[in-house]
């Protein structure tokens, strides 16, 4: 028989720096009597090792009746790979008239391949597409 879930959680965490606390406690603090803080930045911190120390990963937690969880993890959001082609912190404010970055057509191309299984998109030109669409929302200009 399948364990009963009580919710599941996605959340956004930096690869390998997961903590109990202000990080988590918003996220799982209001099911109650769920106290496996601890096991939960363990695990993902674990999982997370190959990555980039810091690096913002999207995990999605499943808890269960008995207060036992799983959790999977995807690859980098876009907006980081973006970010770190650009060569900027931060998105722009207003993306429509100040422009913070420039990235090229092959970087957004090797962006999808890297997002592939994590983007929709019928095939590689949509998901670049997709990307750019992305890119130009944070301000960052789009180049041949």
């Amino acid at each position: 028989m399948a364990k009963k879930v009580l919710r599941t959680i996605r959340i956004v965490l930096p690869a390998g720096e997961a903590q109990p606390g202000p990080q988590l406690s918003p996220a799982f603090g209001d099911i109650d009597g769920f106290k496996n803080l601890i096991e939960v930045s363990r695990s993902f911190n674990t999982a997370t090792e190959a990555f980039e120390k810091g690096i913002p990963i999207t995990a999605t937690f499943t808890v269960y009746a008995d207060h036992s969880f799983t959790f999977e993890t995807s690859k980098p959001l876009v907006s980081y790979y973006l970010k770190r082609a650009a060569g900027i912190e931060k998105g722009s404010g207003e993306p429509n008239t100040d422009k913070v970055g420039k990235v090229t057509r092959a970087q957004l191309e090797e962006i999808a391949k890297l997002k592939d299984a994590d983007i929709t998109g019928a095939d590689l030109e949509a998901q670049i597409r997709t990307i750019a669409g992305s890119a130009r929302s944070a301000g960052i200009e789009v180049v041949d």
